[in-house]
């Protein structure tokens, strides 16, 4: 697995945003399946011990994934995204909000506006990452809830399923 591959982590106050570069060592369409796909995505989308498991996986404008990350002990912690915007291979965009099983939104956390864009570089595929918040108070919370060692993790999950296709 190649070691230096790019994780840019940047916090943008004023914008209320978290910007993320990060690079794959797999194709394009290798990487857009893993983000766009259930089967793939419950494979790495949590930081380990905890596990994903999505119920319902819409891909698709005005879709839905509902999700939850499963903890060693059985806890469940669920999430909704909800896509607004997709162009196939490129770019898609969702808003994320933490909720019950049913889907019903946890109005103390706000939510999240993921705008994702995929490019080629080379043998490597780039993911662009801009997440914003409602409010700084909601970035510094989720900061403080581990975000950025989360999802270090959770893009190194992704790093070994594409390691062991090779």
């Amino acid at each position: 697995m190649k070691s230096n591959l790019l994780m840019n982590f940047d916090v943008d106050k004023e914008n209320k945003t978290v910007n993320i570069k990060r690079e794959f060592d797999a194709s394009l369409s290798d990487v857009w399946s893993a983000w766009t796909e259930s089967e793939i995505l419950d494979q790495w989308w949590a930081p380990s011990p905890f596990k994903s498991k999505t119920t319902v996986m819409e891909f698709k404008e005005g879709g839905k994934r509902l999700y939850a990350m499963v903890g060693p002990e059985g806890d469940e912690r669920w999430s909704c995204f909800e896509y607004t915007s997709i162009s196939p291979k490129t770019n898609f965009k969702h808003s994320t909000t933490f909720c019950d099983a049913e889907g019903n939104p946890n109005s103390v956390f706000g939510s999240s506006y993921w705008d994702l864009t995929f490019s080629e570089k080379g043998d490597l595929t780039v993911v662009d990452i801009a997440i914003r918040r409602d409010s700084f108070e909601e970035l510094e919370k989720i900061i403080e809830m581990g975000f950025k060692e989360g999802i270090t993790a959770t893009m190194q999950s992704l790093d070994k399923i594409f390691e062991a296709r090779k």
